[in-house]
């Protein structure tokens, strides 16, 4: 008989949760749940695994424990859930819908969790910055309060944890209302800090001590967990230097097979490796699978100890789940559960025998937007929602000029006005030295309506742009340049723009013939009047999602990363604060003939 592993559907009842034993400190919130037995009887009736990605099962009739690791990433601080629909594909065929919200994934992770005696939830970074309003006007408290509130007991550090310093992120870990920034701590509520802890194993002092602790060990009924929390190595490239200052990022596969031994060493039957970074897969979100895997996670997890039997990945905001065998061709799962809370990943960790590898099993499970919520974290949620709301009707500054599309141009002023805007705030050679900037039309939602004066609202540019976007700023020849260009056509003659089209800053102009040859219909590119030259070298700003690759640009995820870490309205903000004339149309000409 074949069974699909799924959770059970049941409704959502109220559970305790006992401490399990940390080396970490007395306050960890590592916890062991005992619930109803039903998933644990539906689970005897299927087979030892899921049908999932994972290791095979072991011999017939041998006994094994399960513990179940929930895992999380990049959540970014996306307390609301947002009303841009997400696609996915279930492992059959490509599906959409809204995904996300905190509560919703409390509830959801609370699903999960029904029937299984051992459980963890852990993360792998980027929890907090580049956060929405809701969240990131308060500094973030109210993100760290929620994750605590869901169950939440181990994350790695990710790069945006960097992104207010390393004062802010003591404070996020340990509490307090010590004002590290221009912002006023502790607005609504007396901080007390996260209820789980953040290890930061590759994060190092100049006397080599971490920022955090590197590793922790969880206890379940017998069974040692031994757990590695880093985040990447190029975290200071990142960030704004003052904002590492005093700390150095190491090689992340040396630092975690190290670990790894002195786990094995303390008597960890399994050692679990959480580390911000990440690959790039296509589709982009994906309950199981790896399809197309690439990107930097690859070469660490070909260096990587094969005592590490699980790798909990993050950073480029993909979701799969996928068998990445060890050097020694021992079994290894590699996972990430996609961004912004639309997804949690469900991980079997099964201990057998004497002389048996741990066997990991897992699935991504979307979040659904309209499903059930936690109730304290939803009122949580509400709290800070409502304080937010006189925030969004402050005046962010204004525009002038005529906002009317002019026939035979691509593009459009308020695509022109944001792509200027991101230009302006990166071109510092401090910040990246960016000699041009592309938005995705898809970035861009609704429209931005000025009063009769010009004005705008803080809300209105947050609706404007509202995927709390990071700004990076990318090194890319100018044969790549024209390749990503080429990437908006489809392959129809006359070609059609597949997803979203690439709008450019002031500096930049490009004209296209949809009637040409595939690869061809771009027919000219010049920056600053001047032709582009295939083998030079060129800075270009991208939002994060286009930088991975998203809309299907995949040419700009081969691009080297200059900087990473602006939000996309802060540019937006500070470019109209003091009033901004829309730019004249005319960088994107569409020269197909009518014949």
């Amino acid at each position: 008989m074949m069974c699909e592993w799924r959770p059970a559907r049941v409704a959502i009842p109220h559970f305790c949760r006992t401490k399990t034993m940390s080396i970490r400190r007395p306050s960890s919130h590592a916890r062991a749940v005992t619930l109803s037995a039903m998933l644990g009887a539906l689970l005897a009736g299927c087979a030892a695994t899921p049908p999932v990605a994972g290791s095979t099962a072991g011999s017939a009739g041998t006994a094994a424990r399960e513990i179940q690791i929930l895992a999380l990433n990049d959540f970014h601080g996306n307390l609301v859930a947002p009303d841009a629909k997400t696609s996915w594909h279930d492992g059959t065929a490509m599906q959409e819908g809204r995904l996300g919200g905190a509560a919703q994934m409390g509830a959801a992770l609370a699903q999960l969790r029904q029937g299984i005696p051992h459980t963890i939830t852990v993360a792998a970074g980027d929890l907090i910055g580049a956060s929405p309003l809701e969240s990131a006007y308060f500094l973030d408290e109210p993100s760290i309060m929620a994750l605590g509130a869901i169950g939440l007991d181990i994350a790695a550090v990710g790069n945006h944890e960097f992104d207010r310093g390393t004062a802010e992120l003591r404070r996020m870990q340990d509490g307090g209302c010590a004002k590290n920034t221009l912002r006023t701590p502790c607005a609504l509520d007396q901080f007390a800090g996260a209820r789980f802890d953040y290890l930061a194993a590759n994060v190092l002092d100049d006397r080599g001590e971490t920022l955090f602790p590197g590793t922790v060990m969880r206890d379940f009924g017998g069974v040692k967990l031994g757990f590695i929390g880093m985040t990447l190595k190029g975290t200071d490239t990142l960030v704004a230097p003052s904002a590492t200052a005093g700390y150095r990022f190491a090689d992340e596969a040396e630092t975690a097979n190290r670990l790894a031994q002195e786990l094995k060493a303390q008597g960890a039957d399994a050692v679990i490796l959480l580390i911000h970074e990440g690959g790039r897969v296509d589709p982009f979100l994906n309950v199981t699978g790896c399809p197309s895997l690439s990107g930097s996670i690859v070469p660490i997890l070909d260096n990587l100890d094969p005592a590490i039997g699980l790798v909990v990945s993050g950073h480029t905001h993909a979701a799969y789940v996928c068998d990445r065998p060890a050097r020694d061709g021992s079994p290894r799962l590699l996972t990430s559960a996609g961004r912004y809370g639309n997804f949690v990943t469900d991980i079997r960790l099964s201990i057998g025998g004497a002389g048996q590898a741990p066997r990991f099993v897992a699935r991504n499970y979307p979040v659904h937007a309209d499903g059930a919520e936690q109730a304290d974290v939803a009122s949580l949620v509400r709290r800070y929602v409502d304080a937010a709301a006189p925030i969004s009707a402050q005046v962010a500054g204004r525009i002038h000029g005529p906002l009317e599309p002019r026939k035979g141009d691509t593009d459009y002023a308020l695509a022109n006005l944001v792509a200027d805007a991101h230009l302006a705030y990166t071109a510092d050679p401090a910040k990246g030295g960016a000699q041009f900037a592309f938005i995705n039309s898809g970035g861009l939602r609704g429209q931005l309506v000025p009063a009769a004066d010009g004005t705008l609202t803080y809300g209105q540019i947050f609706a404007f742009q509202p995927f709390g976007n990071v700004l990076t700023v990318l090194e890319l020849t100018g044969d790549q340049l024209r390749r990503v260009l080429e990437q908006q056509f489809t392959a129809d003659s006359p070609a059609i723009f597949r997803q979203s089209m690439l709008i450019p800053s002031h500096t930049l102009n490009y004209r296209y013939d949809r009637k040409a040859p595939v690869g061809s219909r771009v027919t000219a590119i010049t920056l600053q009047g001047v032709l582009i030259d295939p083998a030079a070298r060129y800075r270009v700003t991208v939002n994060n999602f286009l930088a991975s690759g998203g809309d299907g640009f995949s040419v700009l995820a081969e691009g080297r990363v200059i900087t990473d870490g602006a939000l996309d309205l802060d540019a937006l903000q500070a470019f109209i604060a003091q009033g901004a004339t829309v730019a004249e149309l005319g960088r994107v000409v569409d020269g197909t003939s009518t014949d």
